[in-house]
């Protein structure tokens, strides 16, 4: 234990940043500027780890297409950013909810109220992705910023042992997660504005990768008509607007016309836009698109 602040301090996640040191000093507009500064460079980081995200994206959309999961595993905002892009696939893409899934160390009392004792617990993270029953068909995700949190290194190391595909995000290099994982995502975001806090910079960072895996293996799987989200649940009045939206965007009828399409359609739009398109009917419609594992570019260019 005597190397441990040795070790703590090694990681850019916890260095002193030299642009804030006087941060208290500063006036808002000040604390401002140098925040905007700092995070204008979590984007060229994630540049740098394009090839692995790329890599990611296509593993992970062939295991989805076997009827795999993608599982996120994290703790305090790793894993809270897991649980967040987890729950917005379903509405977003209509995947169940079951297919993407994220498991937050001190589980969901964990959202609003830290649970740091469960970061330390490598059998937590083991135990909480063995009550999924993992196949070689599931990505397991491993979200930490310093790369060497226990409850995800639990995660990663039993989903290893199942045959399932371990990925990692960290914003250091060289660390214990980067050793275990079969594709590793590290965006060295540097030191944060508050030393340590990286809820800030690691976090965006985090946000932002995750963003690309989830929306890259969807689109990829047919999810999007172009930029559209054709698949996207109908489960309120805005999604409602914008199904419409997308219904007329490629359709070209007017919104009465696209709502009456919309209601024929059981609320499904790629349905509602295949029937505008082609004067199928709804049933012969879906049944083209299951034809097409649901893709409608590939639908369309079939059929017209």
């Amino acid at each position: 234990m005597a190397n441990e602040p040795e070790a703590v301090t090694t990681l850019e996640t916890e260095s002193v940043n030299p642009a804030t040191v006087e941060i208290d000093r500063m006036s808002a507009l000040e604390i401002a500027q140098v925040m905007n500064a700092e995070d204008a460079k979590v984007a060229e980081a994630i540049k740098q780890e394009l090839p692995q995200i790329g890599r990611a994206i296509e593993e992970i959309a062939t295991r989805l297409r076997r009827g795999g999961r993608l599982i996120y595993v994290g703790a305090g905002t790793s894993g809270r950013l897991g649980v967040q892009d987890a729950a917005e696939c379903p509405p977003t893409f209509n995947v169940p909810a079951e297919q993407v899934i994220g498991l937050l160390a001190g589980g969901p009392m964990a959202q609003t109220r830290a649970q740091e004792d469960q970061e330390d617990s490598e059998e937590a993270g083991k135990a909480d992705v063995a009550r999924l029953n993992l196949t070689s068909d599931d990505v397991v995700v491993g979200i930490a910023a310093s790369g060497r949190t226990p409850y995800v290194l639990g995660a990663v190391n039993y989903a290893n042992a199942r045959g399932s595909l371990s990925i990692g995000i960290a914003c250091n290099r060289d660390t214990p997660l980067e050793k275990i994982v079969h594709i590793m995502i590290a965006p060295v975001v540097g030191p944060e504005v508050i030393t340590g806090s990286t809820r800030l910079k690691a976090g965006t960072a985090q946000k932002m990768v995750l963003n690309m895996l989830s929306t890259g293996s969807m689109i990829l799987q047919g999810k999007t008509f172009g930029n559209l989200m054709v698949d996207v649940q109908a489960t309120n009045y805005k999604l409602h607007q914008r199904a419409l939206k997308i219904i007329q965007t490629v359709t070209g009828l007017d919104r009465e016309s696209a709502e009456n399409l919309l209601q024929k359609s059981g609320g499904q739009v790629k349905t509602a836009i295949l029937v505008g398109k082609t004067h199928l009917e709804p049933e012969q419609a879906r049944e083209q698109l299951a034809a097409h594992n649901g893709n409608l570019r590939a639908t369309l260019d079939a059929l017209l």
